[in-house]
């Protein structure tokens, strides 16, 4: 998703936050008079019965007290929060993505969880995204949920053209483009310019990295020669088997599954959901096609399951808060396991472990558990989120996507990145 620009949260930190981070000043208190609590959740990943379940169990469990949620866009969501955050109308809760939870963490915009990491699920949590959530040894914004990358397709599309499911990268590239070639003006695969999330898995299965720590400061590695091929293969997708808008971005991918226009499309997990969605939700689906909805975990360069980006959110309480002890209650619902079933259910990865039966057993869950088993995450530095909020990775897809020179402007990314990662 595209952000607007990234103000600088580390002077909006010194200025506003200091003293916040850590334990200290930020552990709420034991009690406190009721309040409204407002909640942030981002996109409409969420489903409606969590968010009645969290509003209704909360108010129930603390008579007096209300619990609001206001949804957010993740477009300019970084900016938004920056300012939010640091401000005295501070939301109580806020859903961040897992690659921009570094940047909050580490600006001690987040109340210190350390101690309650254990109430809020402990070792039962999502590791990976404990570690996004955490930073300097401590504990700040817990997993909400995640989501492996899936491959959804027209069954009769792919039957028609004699083609299987793929086992290999290169074959899912000539089913891709076969799928195009056979169809005039439809994609074998949908891949508007700005989708940098599906590129990630091109680079990363070549043995290219995004960028590395070493020495004491970060490489970006889009222009190595292992980068290059992937990058290679990128190009060669969105200019041969996709008809998504080079500019384009990936809302509302379902769009053209549904009218008839996309034959595959590379998506989160809980896209099957969107593409299944009643026809006068305010979101329409096709729920008529679900008997042709087929789906798969993108495979590797030499089979198995592709090493995929992880998406998903991490959610914490702002240290600004102004009943850090009622949003802590809150927290514990969100994070409770009948919260988190209604994820499961949806396709989402619940942020327990011990939740992973929820998914279910279809083909959705059987690819959701071959993805997540390789799944990856963006370089684990606090200024990664600026890195996305630059615009920088966009741009440069939309021109691969184009049709530019690869070279070049891979290292003109590289050295963007590292201004960044580095300054």
């Amino acid at each position: 998703m595209r952000k607007l620009s990234f103000a600088a949260i580390a002077a909006v930190a010194a200025i506003t936050l200091a003293g916040c981070a850590g334990g200290g000043s930020n552990d709420a208190p034991e009690a406190e008079k009721p309040g409204n609590i407002r909640v942030w959740l981002v996109g409409t990943d969420t489903p409606q019965a969590a968010r009645d379940l969290l509003k209704t169990q909360f108010e129930e469990q603390n008579p007096g007290s209300t619990l609001t949620i206001e949804e957010q866009s993740w477009t300019g969501l970084v900016d938004k929060l920056t300012t939010s955050l640091s401000g005295s109308d501070s939301p109580d809760i806020v859903e961040v993505g897992n690659t921009q939870a570094a940047a909050f963490t580490s600006a001690g915009a987040f109340l210190d969880l350390t101690k309650y990491y254990k109430e809020l699920g402990g070792d039962d949590l999502l590791p990976g995204f404990v570690e996004a959530g955490s930073y300097d040894g401590k504990f700040y914004a817990a997993p909400l949920y995640s989501g492996s990358r899936l491959v959804f397709y027209k069954k009769d599309a792919l039957a028609a053209a004699g083609l299987s499911v793929p086992t290999t990268l290169s074959e899912y590239i000539s089913n891709a483009e076969t799928l195009a070639a056979d169809n005039p003006g439809k994609s074998g695969l949908w891949w508007p310019g700005q989708d940098w999330y599906n590129a990630l898995p091109f680079i990363w299965e070549n043995g290219g990295q995004v960028a590395v720590f070493k020495d004491g400061k970060w490489d970006a590695q889009f222009n190595s020669a292992a980068s290059q091929k992937g990058l290679a293969q990128i190009q060669e997708l969105m200019t041969k088997a996709s008809n998504a808008p080079k500019d384009g971005n990936e809302t509302n991918p379902q769009v053209g599954f549904c009218d008839g226009t996309t034959l595959q499309l590379s998506a989160p997990s809980w896209v099957k959901w969107s593409i299944l969605a009643p026809t006068d939700a305010d979101t329409p689906g096709c729920p008529d096609q679900e008997s042709n909805l087929g789906v798969y975990a993108l495979p590797g360069v030499n089979g198995g399951a592709a090493q995929v980006f992880a998406g998903g959110s991490n959610i914490g309480i702002s240290a600004k808060s102004a009943h850090p002890q009622l949003a802590l209650k809150a927290l514990k619902i969100i994070l409770g396991k009948e919260f988190q079933t209604i994820y499961g259910t949806n396709g989402l990865v619940p942020a327990l472990k011990s939740l992973a039966s929820t998914l279910g057993t279809d083909e959705v869950a059987k690819a959701i558990s071959s993805a997540a088993g390789n799944a990856r995450l963006t370089p684990a530095s606090p200024k990664w989120a600026e890195v996305e909020a630059s615009g920088a990775l966009t741009d440069f897809f939309v021109q691969i996507a184009q049709g530019g020179d690869i070279d070049s402007l891979s290292k003109a990314l590289d050295e963007k990145i590292e201004s960044i990662l580095n300054g």
